[in-house]
């Protein structure tokens, strides 16, 4: 209990406070927080369970203990001594909060303990029937409890002996997951219309994620806070808000006519709420061409929008603003909940918006390289998790990244 106390009364301080100036204090101090996670996992495993629910209990308090979001161990750290460490320091705190970050994980700890109980309670059971009837790794652990990780070459081979009559172990099938699978579903309708798929980097320049799309330095978009920078002194790297860089991209290397739609991963600095994740997807689509107008455009997000939610999906456009497309809009549909009638979940308007859309700002077309007086385009642009959200009723966008197995195969 007192080491305990001693590792939270040192997070709850700074490194200043600590006395720790120099790389190898930083180095003597980790050890110690990681001697200590290292000490009560071996206790946890020592200690075993009753049954599974104190066993998922235990697991649970460690995990908390450590990686809770306000009051774990790693939250103090990330706090008192990584955000408050000085410039020359930070760079070593933040090695060295990344390796105990890594080391924290709990998740195999459950199946330690899972092995202490069956240890303690098998008193009256076979040894040797009880031994063939685990799974490999749990045999090693039964025989070699502090060596569940790589167990010599020598102690395999003596465990390995199984009994072929047993039912064998069945591994379960995945599935696609549902992300994936709207995106795919997005991408199928589009191809039909004769659109192509087009990819881009994931790290972009402030050029092709900002400049190139109208938007200018003073546009709050581009504050450190907003987005993700990788080194934007040097070279102005960042990891993309948006996929419509790969547009310019497209735009450059093959020109016009051009009839693309651009899937991916994006990349924003938002607090993780019910409707908000640091990474994302989107599906973006640009159509360049003569003669191209917003008719065109509305035609395309229609069709599609009763392709993807059905034929009786209604559409609905409102005028907005994006420093890239002149005019723009906001798409609507009307609610699936309640077909337009209006309900809690459309706040009584009757109408769900879905993307944002607009005729591409002659600057955009001229930094892709394509003469506006004799080209015109439309663009558009939608978030897959918020469309996957729609369609399969889930209400939290968390979900989609927690690898929680209960959640995806229902899919």
């Amino acid at each position: 209990m007192r080491s305990r106390m001693l590792i939270e009364e040192k997070t709850s301080k700074t490194l200043r406070d600590l006395g720790a100036k120099t790389p190898d204090a930083i180095g003597e101090l980790f050890a110690e927080v990681t001697s200590a996670l290292d000490n009560e996992r071996q206790s946890l495993v020592s200690e075993g369970a009753a049954d599974d629910r104190e066993r998922s209990q235990k697991v649970k308090d460690l995990r908390d203990r450590w990686l809770a979001r306000k009051n774990g161990i790693l939250s103090f750290i990330d706090g008192n001594w990584l955000k408050k460490a000085s410039k020359g320091l930070k760079p070593a705190v933040g090695r060295e909060f990344n390796k105990l970050r890594e080391s924290a994980s709990c998740m195999e700890i459950a199946e330690l303990v899972k092995v202490v109980h069956i240890v303690a309670s098998s008193n009256s059971v076979d040894e040797d029937k009880m031994h063939a009837s685990l799974p490999g790794q749990q045999r090693i652990l039964l025989q070699h409890p502090t060596r569940a990780k790589d167990p010599p070459r020598h102690a395999l081979g003596q465990m390995t002996t199984a009994d072929l009559t047993l039912p064998g172990n069945r591994r379960a099938l995945g599935s696609i997951h549902p992300v994936t699978r709207v995106m795919r579903e997005i991408e199928d309708i589009f191809l039909g219309l004769g659109f192509t798929i087009e990819t881009g980097p994931e790290i972009e320049t402030t050029y092709y994620n900002f400049d190139a799309l109208n938007i200018p330095e003073s546009h709050p978009a581009r504050d450190d806070w907003d987005t993700l920078y990788i080194d934007p002194v040097k070279s102005g790297r960042l990891l993309r808000t948006h996929t419509s860089p790969v547009q310019i991209h497209a735009m450059e290397k093959r020109g016009a006519p051009l009839y693309i739609i651009c899937p991916g991963k994006c990349y924003r600095p938002d607090n993780p709420d019910s409707s908000h994740a640091t990474i994302f997807h989107q599906v973006e689509g640009l159509a360049v061409d003569t003669d191209i107008t917003f008719a065109d455009l509305k035609g395309t997000l229609d069709f599609f929008a009763r392709k993807f939610f059905g034929e009786k999906i209604r559409t609905n456009f409102f005028p907005s603003f994006f420093p890239f497309t002149e005019p723009s809009g906001d798409v609507a549909i009307s609610c699936t909940i309640c077909d337009g009638q209006g309900c809690r979940v459309c706040k009584e308007s009757g109408w769900l918006e879905v993307m944002g859309c607009g005729m591409v700002h002659p600057d955009v077309l001229e930094h892709g390289g394509i003469d506006p007086k004799k080209f015109s385009g439309w663009a558009f642009g939608l978030g897959v998790e918020r469309f996957a959200m729609m369609k399969y009723g889930i209400n939290d966008i968390q979900l989609f990244g927690q690898s929680d197995v209960r959640f995806l195969e229902q899919f």
